[in-house]
């Protein structure tokens, strides 16, 4: 997947972190959504809060 352009986040990962249960949503930080929206390498610590979410999206 080619890098996504800095100034402009990915739409599909927009509407990802949007569609999480606001529990889940409190707990990531504004650097772990930057780094997942515009296609960094994604946190470990974000990873642990959303794999149950991205395992279902992939099923």
């Amino acid at each position: 997947m080619p890098k996504q352009n800095k100034e402009n986040p990915s739409p599909q990962r927009v509407a990802f972190l949007r569609q999480l249960p606001l529990h889940v949503k409190e707990t990531i930080t504004g650097d772990e959504a930057h780094q997942f929206m515009f296609e960094e390498e994604i946190p470990e610590s974000l990873y642990e809060k959303i794999k149950d979410y991205i395992e279902e999206e992939n099923q």
